[in-house]
């Protein structure tokens, strides 16, 4: 049974109850999902958002829209999704209580999921059409000596050092509206000659203070940021992989730009671990609650 199906058994006075339209900003851990989209054979993000939502307000699953899907492995700090509730649920609280249903999904995710904030907007906000950009981070530990080989949960260990300046020159070279062919997976609807056009905002690499000595004695870590409009599949993490061997001295610093422009992927390393990888912002006008995470 759908959700307006429900709705109109619910109600004797009305077939089809009004709705109101949710923004949720979550977080995750991506190790624990296979992936944000719905998939029933897999527990994903978006698949136990809905049975939580169901199981919680005693509702068949709704639909859930995401500001963008985040792979199997990938992590969000501040993703975010809209969801359409019916306004009968919340009559005997006299209106939408946002911290109450927050409380009371994050009681039932039991951390698998955390629900960071909880609003009613207008219905024409889409947690994905209404992004103005998406804001992601990757971690990486340089090890040197080498000897240190490993991926773990949250960062990717790689052999230093790393030229941090020429990783960042080549970061510069990304800036702007590009066709990123060589550096997403192709779209299974998408032909071979179709473009996919990203326009990249801003991307830097830095390296990171550890004063808490939470990296090995022999590794630094590095954040690359990169914020852009909208991202292909594969695209952040197939960028880092190639600039981190450029860091190392494995390819020339031109690598970038002329597959920018040759639109060619072949020999080109494959993708960094998905692991490292975390959404850490979408950004909204204010009128539709604001940008999501630290960038608040």
């Amino acid at each position: 049974m759908t959700t307006r199906q429900w709705l109109a058994l619910s109600s004797s006075d009305q077939p089809v109850a009004a709705t109101q339209r949710w923004r949720l900003d979550i977080a995750y851990d991506g190790n624990a999902f296979s992936g944000f989209a719905y998939q029933p054979q897999f527990t994903t993000v978006v698949g136990l958002l809905r049975a939580t939502l169901a199981s919680t307000l005693r509702m068949p699953e709704p639909v859930i829209v995401g500001a963008g899907r985040t792979d199997s492995g990938v992590h969000a700090f501040a993703q975010v999704v809209h969801v359409d509730l019916p306004t009968v649920l919340f009559a005997k609280t006299r209106g939408p209580d946002p911290e109450r249903l927050m409380l009371s999904l994050n009681k039932q995710l039991r951390g698998r999921i955390q629900v960071l904030r909880a609003q009613v907007l207008d219905d024409e906000f889409s947690a994905r059409f209404s992004a103005r950009w998406r804001e992601y981070r990757y971690l990486v530990l340089e090890a040197t000596p080498p000897g240190l080989d490993l991926t773990n949960a949250w960062s990717w260990t790689v052999r230093g050092p790393l030229d941090i300046e020429a990783m960042n020159r080549v970061s510069e070279t990304i800036l702007g509206t590009h066709d990123f062919r060589a550096f997403c997976r192709r779209p299974t609807n998408a032909t071979a000659d179709e473009p996919l056009l990203r326009r990249v905002i801003d991307a830097r690499w830095e390296r990171l203070n550890d004063e808490w000595a939470m990296t090995p004695a022999n590794a630094a870590a590095l954040k690359f940021t990169i914020r852009a409009q909208s991202f292909c599949h594969n695209m952040v993490r197939c960028l880092t992989s190639l600039m981190v061997e450029i860091g190392q001295g494995q390819w020339p610093e031109s690598t970038l730009l002329e597959r920018l422009e040759n639109l060619d992927r072949d020999h080109l390393p494959a993708p960094a671990p998905a692991a490292a990888l975390t959404l850490v912002g979408v950004g909204y006008d204010e009128a539709a609650g604001g940008p999501s995470g630290r960038s608040r």
